[in-house]
């Protein structure tokens, strides 16, 4: 698993077992938009490390739910991840910016736009 995609999905795992720690694994699945497998995968791997302890107990209906919950540990972990994803977006946010900015340029360099339309103040609201 790509490192950068590897994070980005413990952050966001992170963040929803701090949001909601009794979510079942097929929930978060549904809710992150990736597979039950990747879930139970990641829920393994956060647990090895120390991040979040996983504890049973019995509902109403008798099944046997879980609840998951950050550790010191995986709440420290949280927090660089999430200054990471920051960091990496706003990076990514530059490089739009910039790439707004070339397009821009080239339309109205091609005479496709001109200074006072819709698109002209949109772009320039953004750069």
């Amino acid at each position: 698993m790509n490192h950068t995609y590897e994070q980005e999905i413990h952050y966001r795992l992170l963040k929803v077992l701090s949001q909601d720690p009794q979510l079942g694994q097929r929930d978060m699945a549904k809710r992150m938009g990736i597979s039950l497998g990747k879930v139970n995968y990641c829920i393994s791997e956060l647990a090895a490390k120390g991040w979040i302890k996983i504890t049973r107990f019995r509902s109403a209906k008798n099944k046997i739910p879980y609840t998951y919950l950050l550790t010191p540990k995986g709440l420290e972990e949280k927090g660089k991840l999430t200054l990471r994803f920051l960091k990496r977006k706003l990076s990514e946010y530059e490089e739009i910016k910039k790439q707004i900015r070339e397009l821009h340029y080239e339309v109205e360099e091609d005479g496709l736009d001109n200074p006072g339309s819709e698109l002209s103040a949109a772009v320039k609201s953004i750069i």
